[in-house]
């Protein structure tokens, strides 16, 4: 009850996108290579951005 107003911070935010930019990768890896290479890269910029946070 007391949690349900509370607002995410921006390392959550980050976190939840990697984990969907990843989710998506691995589902596009049996299916079109050079989208699922996107997808890492741009997961990848996210871990970027979530280890400067994290410093």
């Amino acid at each position: 009850m007391f949690g349900l107003f509370k607002r995410k911070t921006e390392t959550e935010k980050l976190q939840d996108r990697y984990k969907k930019l990843m989710a998506e990768w691995h589902d596009l890896s049996s299916i079109d290579r050079s989208a699922s290479d996107a997808k890492y890269a741009e997961a990848q910029k996210v871990l970027d951005q979530l280890d400067e946070l994290t410093l």
